[in-house]
C-alpha cells in the first residue's frame, strides 16, 4: 500500500458531477460526529470515490477549507483500497474549524471504518 500509483488521487477516485453527488445523497449510508457527517453509498465501479462538501456556511476562511479538504484526501488516498467499490461524500461541521489534524484523521478513521462495515451489511 505504500506504493504511490495505489495510493494517488486520480478523477477516477473524485466525485465530479452533480448526478454522481446526488446518487450518494439518495438514502446514503451515514456516519457523524462532532466534525464530520460522511454519507456512503455502494458504487457500479469497481474501486472507492470521494466528494468533499466543505461549506463555506461551516468553515468560514478559505485556508481552513482547503486544510479541511488537504486532510481528507490525504486520509482517504491511503485508505481507498481498504475502501470497497462505495462513493463517499464529507460534510464538515462547524466545531472542525478548531480542531487539530491529529483530531480530523482520527474522526476520519472512524468514519471510514464505520462506513465500510455498514456499506458491506447493505
Amino acid at each position: 500500500m505504500n506504493s504511490t500509483a495505489t495510493c494517488s488521487f486520480p478523477k477516477s477516485v473524485r466525485l465530479l458531477s452533480r448526478k454522481q453527488y446526488q446518487q450518494v445523497f439518495d438514502k446514503p449510508e451515514r456516519s457523524s460526529d462532532d466534525y464530520f457527517t460522511l454519507l456512503a453509498k455502494l458504487n457500479d465501479v469497481k474501486h472507492a470515490r470521494l466528494g468533499l462538501a466543505i461549506a463555506k456556511k461551516s468553515i468560514a476562511h478559505a485556508v481552513d477549507r482547503n486544510r479541511i479538504k488537504r486532510l481528507v484526501r490525504e486520509s482517504f488516498r491511503m485508505q481507498q483500497l481498504d475502501l470497497g467499490h462505495a462513493d463517499f461524500v464529507v460534510l464538515a461541521k462547524r466545531n472542525l474549524q478548531n480542531s487539530t489534524n491529529e483530531q480530523i484523521r482520527q474522526s476520519l478513521n472512524k468514519h471510514w471504518e464505520r462506513l465500510v462495515k455498514k456499506c458491506e451489511k447493505s
